[in-house]
């Protein structure tokens, strides 16, 4: 027996529906052979990553199913950058907190807090106390003679309640042993000058101009 030939869906549903053909075993298996040949096989494209991403998130159906894969980064702020001046004498000088009140002037007599450490962070004197907390503020001629140098060039210029940190030099530190600020207590005073040959870092902050 020839098996039938199929030429539309139409034929092929009537044909499916025919009682002849459920009982006709070689004609079921002549419709699969001829399917077959009927039927193109299926081809998987591989679609580009970019084109697919860009429906997945912009398209307006998946924005609202996935409100997350379409929603707007945050805006990143840039950190707050603390800029640093390099003065001739290579005093290099940080504005943590600029003051509001009077400013300093080269001759001033000021009153100010500070911390004195090794460029390393090690810890040589301060007017205040590590465990208390408590501060005895020290009084400063802006006077090269009376002050070492790069401190005076810190304070110079500085408004009432501005703190800086700066980095001093050797050549611009205690150059003699006569130069303020110098602690009154002999370890602190040792400490100071056994380290007055290597940079020292001053973090100081103006309370008063007097």
């Amino acid at each position: 027996m020839e098996a039938p030939t199929f030429h539309s869906p139409i034929q092929l549903s009537n044909a499916f529906k025919s009682p002849s053909f459920m009982n006709n075993e070689q004609s079921k298996i002549a419709l699969l052979r001829n399917l077959g040949h009927r039927l193109p096989a299926l081809i998987v494209k591989k679609v580009p990553r970019r084109p697919l991403l860009q429906f997945v998130v912009f398209n307006p159906i998946f924005l609202n199913v996935y409100p997350v894969l379409g929603a707007p980064m945050p805006e990143m702020k840039e950190p707050e950058v603390i800029r640093t001046q390099k003065l001739a004498s290579g005093v290099r000088i940080q504005d943590i907190i600029e003051g509001e009140g009077p400013e300093a002037h080269e001759g001033s007599l000021v009153e100010v807090n500070y911390v004195c450490r090794r460029s390393n962070g090690y810890f040589v004197h301060s007017t205040i106390d590590q465990f208390s907390g408590e501060s005895s503020p020290v009084i400063l001629p802006l006077d090269e003679n009376q002050i070492i140098k790069g401190l005076k060039e810190v304070l110079v210029g500085m408004k009432v309640g501005g703190k800086r940190r700066a980095l001093i030099p050797p050549s611009a530190g205690y150059t003699n042993e006569n130069l303020q600020p110098i602690p009154d207590e002999f370890g602190p005073r040792r400490s100071l000058f056994s380290h007055a040959n290597e940079p020292l870092v001053f973090e100081v902050q103006l309370l008063k101009v007097l």
